[in-house]
């Protein structure tokens, strides 16, 4: 076994900034419009300039792209689109050589239909795999056996006429889910993150880790009503909203198989997990259960963060006192942009000074960051015509909802390329025009572009271990003001940050204190605390 000899230290996620790429976006290297992980690597230099601990690599296993690599067929071999396994460890040691660790993407709750799991499973209903997939007889009336729904829409039940069987698809039709219930399939699926795990990689992103366990009765969800629905997980357009999803996923059976997870990781000297917990009724509870202990996952991506409204200082003291209450011990993964949503910039509507001081604040709060590439530029969500659209779920509801192609088009490095220095050939999606002026060759010699604070709040985070790994006093809020202490091996940092266009006020916090945020725009201290429109105060305790 290959083992990681590049760090020791076990508790690098804690606090850690990490950088999502996906991969098809990012770097073409070969000229086919597709990035790549020899592109990927081309960039690391990049990567590190901007001051993050590890970069998340969004699915690159061989698939057939229904869903751009999220329907897996082969979970230990990289898609010919990418490259190849020697590819993946050349990025992996440039990648240890510039001091940043490599998470990947699992996709462990569903394969592709063309995974020889699937194509195996469904021929018959006693082969050796025919319950590695969840399959059901249809009911009297020869109806779907429940009321489950898709999230890209329609029921989560498909028919199959070789075994006069439905099947159960929580996403396309395309990606049948696997069945946990099964024993042989979870130790198959951990198997494949031991691969990986001896190809060096730190440490994982666990694609939809709430539904890998279906309940197996199989009953029905009941009813959401209108009030309790949110759009953070699936747009208002689709009926996924109206279910309370109690059965097709957040089963409390799914522990049982992250503590195995667990234990595996844990032959390993520094390897981490964070999962993906895709629930906006329950998705802090939920990260409560993953990350409690020592035993399950090590922190939970939140989806808190990824509404469409911004952050109100009423909201960020609701939410982070919530989850002081249902996971004391837990740890978040915050984020406010993804492949899979609006990019924030448009999505909060909000100017240059807003977007700098909410990245102050990720950089402030506890728990772990992910941010998603050329949001250190500033971008916001491309226009893409219907015609140019690849997302199969923006195809299924346009126009009310467009898909996550707006999110994905190429990085853009250079203003003088047409393609925005990706690549010499047709992007896969069009590079967007108003993306030219935010290009990396532009952001680097504009001393105001937004590259230069982040930068600035992420090295501010490395400067004040409070900041990276402490705990926090409550999170209480006055007005439009959000404040916080946050307190490491002896050191206080006091947080305020005005979520507002308007200037505002508050009591200072008692005691001797000096400016540690000058590099992001803070304020000196003083008997009184006098925040500007979107500015921050952080204070170290003398």
């Amino acid at each position: 076994m290959t083992m990681q000899t590049h760090t020791a230290d076990k508790d690098w996620w804690r606090g850690a900034v990490i950088y999502q790429i996906y991969p098809r976006s990012f770097q073409d290297s070969n000229g086919d419009g597709i990035g790549d992980l020899p592109g990927i690597t081309s960039r690391l230099d990049y990567v590190a300039s901007l001051g993050v601990d590890a970069i998340w690599i969004s699915p690159f296993f061989t698939s057939p792209m229904k869903d751009f690599g999220y329907d897996v067929s082969d979970y230990c071999d990289v898609d010919p689109m990418f490259g190849t396994l020697a590819d993946f460890k050349t990025l992996v040691a440039r990648a240890h050589d510039l001091g940043l660790k490599v998470m990947i993407d699992q996709v462990l709750s569903h394969s592709s239909d063309q995974h020889p799991w699937f194509k195996e499973s469904r021929q018959s209903r006693d082969n050796p795999k025919a319950d590695w997939y969840v399959w059901s007889d249809p009911q009297p009336d020869g109806t779907p056996p429940n009321n489950w729904l898709s999230i890209f829409g329609g029921s989560a039940w498909q028919w199959d006429g070789r075994r006069e069987q439905y099947y159960l698809h929580n996403f396309l039709t395309s990606q049948p889910d696997l069945n946990f219930h099964c024993p042989a399939v979870q130790e198959t699926l951990l198997q494949t993150v031991k691969f990986w795990l001896d190809l060096g990689v730190d440490g994982f992103r666990l694609d939809t880790i709430n539904f890998y366990v279906h309940d197996q009765l199989l009953r029905s969800n009941p009813p959401l009503p209108p009030e309790e629905r949110d759009d953070s997980i699936a747009p208002r357009v689709n009926p996924y909203n109206h279910q309370m999803h109690l059965y097709s996923k957040n089963r409390p059976e799914n522990l049982a198989f992250l503590e195995k997870f667990r234990a595996l990781l844990d032959k390993y000297p520094a390897a981490a997990a964070v999962g993906e917990v895709g629930d906006a009724q329950r998705g802090l509870e939920i990260m409560g259960d993953y990350t409690a202990g020592e035993n399950r996952v090590h922190m939970c991506y939140s989806f808190e963060f990824l509404s469409g409204t911004l952050p109100s200082a009423a909201r960020i003291s609701e939410v982070l006192g919530a989850l002081d209450r249902v996971a004391p011990d837990g740890w978040a993964c915050w984020a406010y942009s993804n492949h899979d949503v609006v990019r924030h910039a448009t999505r909060w509507g909000q100017g240059l000074a807003a977007q700098k001081l909410m990245t102050t604040l990720m950089m402030c709060l506890r728990g772990s960051a992910c941010l998603y590439q050329g949001e250190e530029l500033g971008l916001s969500e491309a226009e893409v015509s219907f015609e140019d659209l690849q997302d199969p779920y923006g195809i299924e509801f346009w126009p009310e909802f467009k898909g996550r192609d707006g999110c994905r088009t190429p990085m853009v490095w250079q203003r003088d390329n047409g393609n925005g220095g990706f690549s010499d050939a047709k992007p896969w999606l069009p590079v967007s025009a108003d993306h030219m002026a935010k290009a990396v060759s532009e952001a680097e010699v504009d001393p105001d572009a937004m590259i230069h604070h982040y930068r600035a709040a992420i090295a501010l985070r490395r400067t004040l271990p409070a900041l990276a790994k402490g705990g926090h006093d409550a999170v209480r809020h006055q007005g439009t003001i959000v404040y916080f202490t946050r307190e490491y091996a002896g050191q206080s940092v006091f947080c305020a940050f005005n979520l507002s266009g308007e200037s505002a006020q508050m009591d200072s916090p008692t005691g001797a204190w000096s400016q540690a945020g000058a590099s992001v725009q803070g304020v000196e201290p003083g008997a009184h605390l006098s925040l500007g429109p979107w500015q921050a105060a952080i204070w170290v305790q003398e």
